[in-house]
């Protein structure tokens, strides 16, 4: 009668042991679940937005680019300057800012004649090439209206050079400023004499030569106002670094210093359509980069952190998706993000 307690006992404690195996195995079976998923999260192409066409006469015009980039900048300001963003949200400073301020040279150029980049220019195309570890050549085509500013008698008066290149003259206004006029709604700069001669001398089949460059500008989805390409890791790191140099969360998190390449594009109408792609040199890489970054956001738009209300805001607004060996960040602020009262005015 002592011993039936015992056996009991053992029973009990038996079925305990066998209860062990049991959860051991759901724990494997769960995480190996997770890990294929991941997996296949990782390596599946997830639906994208279709990008828009590079425009015909655009492409020819960056067929015919020197050499290859480390980053190409496009704006279409006349498409701009025709949307709702332009004309209820951009102030008048800005609309007369002059914003050509990258040599001394040309600083005096758009002062002496008159011309207001953001009201006189149609459209910009500048592409930059290393030159070194500190410097940049760069070439930019713009198309506006010059006629009766920008003069080739100007041009012959200030100039301390003329070459001729594609039996177009050239003006060397500095060691570091060229400046061609080929059409009277077409100018050209330089800060070598050589990327002048390139493109008016050109080899062509850029898009073909730049294979990089080619495949980020197919990246762009927004191709009718402004997008630019950054092919050059240096140039990728340099760019992003200061886009979150105010966010310590974004930055560290980011995986940033893993970016090969970097694509962005932005649409304005009645509001800003925005989405950039940074590319990874492998699939887990760029999963990683993604999960981090989306934490990195989350945690900084709530409340009790010390990021700015306007930040908060912005960061609510963006989209973080990984997609193979890319991290794609996008987003839609309608106008009233920019100007309330728009809002409160379509309520009323």
């Amino acid at each position: 009668m002592e011993t039936r307690p015992e056996q009991s006992g053992q029973q009990t404690g038996s079925k305990k042991a066998k209860k062990k195996p049991s959860l051991l195995l759901i724990t494997v079976i769960l995480g190996t679940i997770g890990l294929v998923a991941q997996l296949l999260w990782v390596n599946w192409p997830k639906p994208v937005t279709e990008p828009e066409p590079l425009n015909p006469e655009l492409a020819s015009v960056i067929n015919r680019l020197p050499g290859t980039s480390d980053a190409l900048i496009y704006a279409g300001l006349k498409d701009i300057r025709g949307s709702i963003f332009w004309q209820k949200v951009i102030p008048d400073s800005l609309k007369e800012m002059n914003w050509l301020q990258s040599d001394q040279t040309l600083r005096e150029v758009i002062s002496e004649t008159g011309i207001v980049p953001a009201r006189d220019l149609d459209t910009l195309l500048v592409a930059f090439q290393q030159q070194n570890t500190k410097k940049q050549k760069y070439l930019g085509i713009l198309w506006g209206s010059f006629s009766g500013k920008l003069t080739t008698d100007y041009l012959r008066k200030k100039s301390i050079a003329i070459e001729e290149f594609g039996n177009e003259p050239c003006y060397s206004l500095s060691d570091t400023l060229w400046v061609c006029r080929p059409g009277n709604r077409h100018v050209i700069l330089a800060n070598s004499p050589q990327m002048l001669r390139g493109f008016l001398e050109p080899e062509k089949n850029f898009l073909q030569r730049d294979s990089t460059t080619a495949a980020l500008i197919d990246k762009t989805i927004y191709k009718s106002h402004f997008w630019f390409t950054l092919s050059s890791t240096n140039w990728t790191l340099g760019a992003l670094q200061s886009l979150t140099s105010g966010n310590k969360d974004v930055k560290t998190l980011g995986n940033l210093n893993r970016i090969k390449q970097l694509a962005l594009s932005l649409k304005f109408d009645d509001g800003v359509e925005g989405q950039t792609e940074w590319i990874y040199q492998n699939r887990t890489s760029a999963y990683f980069a993604s999960t981090f970054l989306w934490a990195a956001i989350k945690l900084s738009s709530s409340s009790g952190t010390r990021t700015t209300e306007p930040a908060k805001a912005l960061l609510k607004e963006l989209d973080v998706m990984q997609n193979l060996e890319s991290v794609i960040v996008k987003t839609d602020l309608p106008l009233s993000f920019f100007k309330p009262e728009a809002e409160n005015g379509e309520n009323q």
